[in-house]
């Protein structure tokens, strides 16, 4: 099976997804995985992946084009799309022309990484033409059939099953210290002054109560990106800030940190899940309203809005049972490992069929959106018909060490005009 993913969280998604969907019967250790890395401005780091710490037999970083013709010549049972919605609209139809005439080709997997509270018909359809769209919940198969039905698409790929990086030790009680987590996120909220105010207030809360362990969980390092841009890390936005011998910064798998966790606290992370499966205090901040642009909205219903007053007053949420079980967060108390049933009995079909699988079939073509299709194409340097258009980068060797330098020089001066150039412009503009 092989794996191409566009950042570290989805790397983490896609390569965790596809080592759930293997059919019950195989032995894990026979499995290969091949990874590639969709280059671009979120191409992780060896750190970030080394936090991330899945194992692939190979792992590789790859343009759009090098990979499709990559696909041409390898043979794979499945192939998981962990992309955001543009990039898998572009190798679905990638991959539709390189196959062409072929007899067989692989099962087509993709998904989202976390809570889906944006964009929800743009992302669907973007990624409608996979034989599996994947769904975290109950809630989200749901939703996702009524947007395929709703403009007649087919709606039959859709499968739910469950995030894949739920687990660990369900929570057993306080630890010593008490300890008090601030899930960060890279792009929620985005202003100085909202990113400010959550920051002060953790500070505070480790000020209200000495005898606790504050931590400030960080996704990343300056200069690193992960899924969403990060303008405003917290790492500088502490810098001069007088803060108690309780609080300090951490990094490292999410999974470990909420080993020592007796209180999980965020805007909208998909950390909250992974909380709340294992049973620890989880709390979604309404300090900042209740509204879609924070993907808290999603968190209406489970028990677990509350804000830093409340808290600091020692508020204990208490999650909705009902509302867990549709998020797909040990539903109905039924063993995790079973959540990826009905894909694997879906994948096992599809790959048992007589004649192959037909060509993917994206609801999107350029008959059905001429007006936006092509620019989603040529961004990954494909024609209207998928194929690689004249000029586009070879794959035929590697890069020189030349290429390779001005790559990387080209990626930090990105990254240094999102996160240093581009909020003094708009602190200009707000003059």
């Amino acid at each position: 099976m092989a794996v191409l993913a566009d950042s570290d969280t989805r790397w983490k998604w896609g390569a965790l997804t596809a080592k759930r969907l293997i059919p019950d019967e195989s032995d894990d250790s026979d499995v290969r995985l091949d990874g590639y890395l969709l280059r671009g401005r979120a191409t992780p780091t060896a750190r970030q992946l080394q936090e991330v710490g899945v194992h692939a037999d190979s792992l590789r970083e790859v343009t759009s084009v090098e990979f499709l013709r990559e696909m041409e010549q390898q043979s794979y049972d499945i192939l998981v799309l962990s992309l955001v919605g543009g990039g898998v609209q572009a190798m679905l139809h990638g991959l539709r022309a390189a196959w062409a005439g072929r007899e067989k080709r692989p099962v087509v997997v993709t998904g989202y990484v976390g809570v889906v509270y944006e964009k929800l018909a743009d992302g669907l359809l973007l990624r409608h033409g996979a034989d599996l769209v994947l769904a975290n919940s109950r809630q989200d198969a749901e939703r996702f059939r009524a947007v395929y039905d709703g403009v007649g698409a087919d709606s039959t790929a859709v499968t739910e099953v469950a995030l894949p990086f739920l687990g660990g030790a369900p929570y057993e009680g306080e630890h010593q210290p008490y300890t008090v987590v601030f899930a960060a996120q890279p792009s929620v909220p985005d202003s100085r002054r909202d990113r400010t105010y959550l920051l002060d207030r953790l500070i505070q809360h480790a000020r209200r109560h000495p005898e606790r362990e504050v931590l400030l969980k960080l996704r990343s390092k300056p200069g690193e990106h992960t899924t969403h841009i990060e303008e405003l890390p917290y790492q500088k936005l502490v810098q001069g800030k007088d803060v108690p011998a309780n609080f300090r910064l951490v990094y490292g798998h999410m999974g470990e940190v909420l080993d020592h966790t007796d209180l999980l606290v965020t805007v909208s992370s998909t950390a909250a899940l992974e909380a709340l499966h294992r049973r620890i205090p989880t709390v979604l901040l309404t300090d900042l309203g209740i509204r879609e642009t924070l993907g808290n909205h999603h968190f209406v219903g489970s028990g677990c809005l509350a804000s830093w007053d409340q808290l600091d007053a020692g508020h204990r949420p208490a999650p909705d049972a009902e509302w867990v079980a549709r998020q797909g967060v040990a539903a109905g108390g039924a063993s995790y490992e079973r959540a990826f049933d009905a894909g694997r009995e879906r994948i096992a079909k599809l790959l048992a069929r007589h004649g192959g699988l037909p060509p993917l079939n994206p609801y999107y073509t350029p008959e059905t959106a001429p007006g936006y299709l092509p620019g989603i194409l040529a961004r990954h340097h494909l024609g209207p018909d998928g194929v690689p258009l004249p000029g586009a980068p070879a794959a035929d060797k590697a890069p020189g060490p030349v290429r390779q330098i001005v790559r990387r020089a080209a990626r930090g001066a990105y990254r240094h005009g999102v996160q240093r150039v581009a909020p003094v412009i708009r602190r200009m503009g707000e003059l």
